[in-house]
Formats: structure tokens, C-alpha cells, sequence
């Protein structure tokens, strides 16, 4: 695969993203990749410590990112899903009700880890689609991938894929455990050859020292771009962990429009795992609205990110 696929120029990547930083995004523009970026988070908690009503607080704030004062809160867009472990899936659901158009998406598949028998990992995912699971988020089997075991990697998606349903897949890499650019490449045509439209790839848990990278995001998003190319199949993206403030979110979008194109500047087929970022965003959509900066205290406590 990795001869029929061809390898990654690292360096060349490495120069490609160094650019993005340099473009200038001011008045409408930044206005509109702020609230896009906002309507694309997955606002996340995954603490052992969390509890029913901590999950009902972060679906108030999906719902209703930030009030202004005085102000239609329809200015600020929801958030595009909120991200729980599959035991509080069903709080999570009675929270946000039948209707809403927040996602509950819900990691599985022994996650951060992995590492647990196959048929453990499907009954999670098949427990938490049960309980009102809109997307699945799944990490492949690291040690099968990294041994060579390719088949396998993809008999476990094949398989994750089935137990979801309707609910969509993101399938997680942990892209610093792939240790290249050649094994992400590899990683994604493995994955892109198993999903459907409306299914993600993502880089990362947020659980490992090095997470979300313009480098690897890159990478994947230039995968997903062949792999549309030769089959007409559009696969969503979603870099997780790390991302924290708003100007690499900005950043992280010009690359999307710059590799994928203005079809993919939507939550549909773009998402950021990373809650701690909601909150920069919001400040800096007021900074535009006032002129000033607000204090953090102005706004609800972030979760956090991964």
C-alpha cells in the first residue's frame, strides 16, 4: 500500500503548513472562521469524576455557547456535538432532548487505550449507540498497526463500523504513537477504504504528550483529498488535543480551505476536539463585537480539552 499510496515528503509538508500562519484574516473573514469555528467543536468532558449533572451544564453551554448582553444569543452558533464517555450517553440525551441539533458523541473501543478484546470494544459501542450515541468515536488497535497486522486493523474497523448503525465513525490514530508521516498516510487510506460519507478520521485521543499538529493534520487531510479524488467519497476530519486558542483554529482552517476546499468548511466534514478552545473563541468574537477583551470570568468554566 505504502508503494501504491507513495511516500510523504515530510519536508515538504513541514514548509506547506509553516505558510499558513502567515495569512492575514481580518475584519468579516476572521468574524466568519471564528463562528465557524465555534459550530465545530466537540465540547468534551472525560473525567472519571464526571457526574449527570456535570454533563447537563456542558449541554446548557453546547447549546448556548455564551449570552451577550442585551443581544440575539442566535449571533453565537451551537457547538457541533458534546463528547462523554458511553455511561453518561443517556444523560447527555435526556439533557438535550430528542430534537437538538448538538451531537452526542461518545468514545469507545477501550479508549485512550485500545487495548481490550474485540468483542469488549463492540459491546461498548453498541451499549452507548443504544443509549442515544450519534457518532462513535473509535481508536485502532496501535500494536496490530505498528506489527504490520494491516488486515486486522481493518477487520476491528469493519467491525466497529457495523456496530455503529447509523451513527457515524471517527476513527481515532493517536498519530504520535504512529511515530511518521508515512504510517499516518497509511493509517488514513486503511480507514478511508472502510467509511462513508459522513464519517470522520481523527488524529488523536488528547491522552499522549503530542497531539493535534498542522503537520499531521496536514498529512490526513491531503489523504482524504486523493482518496475523494479517486472514489468521490468525502470523509470528514477532525484534529483533537492541543488546540487551545483561536488563531491556530484560524489557522488549522486555512488548511482545510486551502488542501479541501470551501465544501469542507462545515461541521459536517470538520470538527475540532478541543473544549478548551471554545472559550478563546468566544472571547475573541466579543473582542471584535466591543473592541475590548473580556476577562475569563465573563464566561462559563471550559471542560476539558483532548
Amino acid at each position: 500500500m505504502l508503494d501504491e499510496m507513495g511516500p510523504v515528503d515530510a519536508v515538504g509538508v513541514e514548509e506547506r503548513v509553516a505558510k499558513y500562519g502567515t495569512r492575514s484574516i481580518k475584519k468579516a473573514a476572521k468574524l466568519f472562521g471564528l463562528k465557524l469555528a465555534v459550530s465545530m467543536v466537540d465540547l468534551t468532558t472525560l473525567e472519571g469524576k464526571d457526574t449527570p449533572g456535570k454533563v447537563a451544564a456542558l449541554c446548557v453551554k453546547a447549546r448556548t455557547p455564551h449570552e451577550i448582553a442585551g443581544g440575539d444569543p442566535a449571533q453565537i452558533p451551537m457547538v457541533a456535538a458534546v463528547c462523554v464517555y458511553p455511561a453518561m450517553v443517556r444523560h447527555a440525551r435526556r439533557a438535550l432532548g430528542a430534537s437538538s441539533s448538538v451531537k452526542i458523541a461518545s468514545v469507545a473501543t477501550a479508549f485512550p487505550s485500545g487495548q481490550a478484546p474485540l468483542r469488549t470494544r463492540l459491546a461498548e459501542v453498541r451499549a452507548a449507540v443504544a443509549d442515544g450515541a450519534d457518532e462513535v468515536d473509535m481508536v485502532i488497535n496501535r500494536g496490530a498497526f505498528l506489527a504490520g497486522e494491516f488486515g486486522r486493523v481493518q477487520d476491528e474497523i469493519a467491525a466497529v463500523l457495523e456496530a455503529c448503525g447509523p451513527a457515524a465513525l471517527k476513527v481515532i490514530f493517536e498519530t504520535s504513537e504512529l511515530e511518521t508521516y508515512d504510517n499516518i498516510r497509511l493509517a488514513s487510506f486503511l480507514a478511508l477504504r472502510l467509511l462513508r460519507p459522513g464519517d470522520f478520521i481523527k488524529t488523536s485521543t488528547g491522552k499522549t504528550s503530542s497531539n493535534a499538529t498542522l503537520g499531521n493534520n496536514q498529512v490526513m487531510i491531503e489523504a482524504i483529498r486523493d482518496h475523494y479524488l479517486q472514489t468521490g467519497v468525502a470523509i470528514g476530519m477532525k484534529p483533537a488535543g492541543g488546540i487551545r486558542t483561536a488563531k491556530q483554529a484560524l489557522t488549522f482552517l486555512v488548511a482545510v480551505k486551502e488542501t479541501l476546499g470551501d465544501a469542507w468548511l462545515t461541521n459536517r466534514r470538520y470538527r475540532f476536539g478541543a473544549s478548551s478552545l471554545l472559550n478563546d473563541l468566544l472571547r475573541q468574537l466579543e473582542k471584535e463585537r466591543t473592541g475590548a477583551y473580556q476577562a475569563p470570568y465573563a464566561f462559563s468554566e471550559a471542560t476539558e480539552s483532548y
